[in-house]
């Protein structure tokens, strides 16, 4: 417990029920290790089965499709629910995506740490679009930041105004490039699964992909070898206990 909580800078970790696996044919650690893949790196369904199958196990893209959707929330909330309460430097940014060939809009905001805050994918980036992002974040994260930081938009200067007017507001786009580096992985993604199909897929699966993901992502250019291992060690370990593949693990 203590090199955990050294290692990840976080305060003690309160535990949370591992999600129920009944009526499932396949073990918690398959299923986890499935979902894993799927969102940790730029593959299909059908790819992840292929992998499967060279490790011996028989299990078709459909069926881990739905292990993604059933499970892939519920371990990214998990995942949160561990991770340190957000920085008080918040910086917000959008970008378009084609959604069957219609542009719509994704608004991200992270914190001065890189931390992915929440994501949302709207039709519009107008006042209305920006408010009700403000809100939803003010309402996910439970608390109110120091500074936000966008670019230039004008509509963030007009929801701002109104959805937390007594918060310090810098509009200026070379001091939001840790918004606009955030939305990398999406794209690559978005590239892997030749762009979304609605933008109710859209949103969950991003909402899952930003949960997972960067849990095992750390900042590898600011470690040495060593360090990177062990940390990733400390992800996995954490992983392992949100899945519940610990305890089949443990019992193996």
């Amino acid at each position: 417990m203590i090199f955990r909580l050294v290692c990840l800078g976080r305060g003690p970790i309160v535990s949370s029920r591992t999600p129920s696996y009944n009526n499932h044919r396949y073990p918690a650690e398959i299923i986890a290790h499935c979902v894993w893949l799927y969102f940790r790196f730029p593959l299909s369904f059908r790819e992840v089965e292929e992998m499967m199958l060279e490790r011996g196990i028989t299990v078709s893209y459909e069926t881990i499709r739905r292990w993604c959707l059933k499970f892939g929330q519920t371990y990214a909330n998990s995942l949160r629910r561990r991770r340190p309460r957000p920085g008080d430097k918040w910086h917000l940014d959008e970008v378009f995506i084609k959604i069957n060939g219609v542009r719509k809009y994704l608004w991200r905001a992270v914190d001065q740490n890189g931390n992915v805050l929440d994501i949302l994918v709207q039709n519009r980036r107008d006042k209305a679009a920006a408010r009700r992002f403000f809100r939803r974040l003010l309402t996910t994260t439970g608390q109110v930041p120091r500074v936000v930081v966008t670019d230039k938009l004008r509509s963030y200067g007009a929801a701002h105004r109104e959805a937390m007017p007594s918060v310090e507001h810098r509009s200026h786009k070379g001091l939001n490039n840790r918004a606009e580096s955030s939305h990398q992985p999406t794209r690559q993604r978005e590239r892997a699964m030749k762009g979304f199909r609605s933008v109710g897929g859209a949103q969950r699966f991003l909402s899952a992909f930003t949960g997972i993901s960067p849990h095992f992502r750390p900042h590898r250019h600011l470690m040495t070898a060593g360090r990177y291992r062990f940390e990733m060690r400390v992800r996995f370990t954490i992983w392992n206990q949100i899945t519940g593949a610990a305890r089949v693990l443990a019992t193996a």
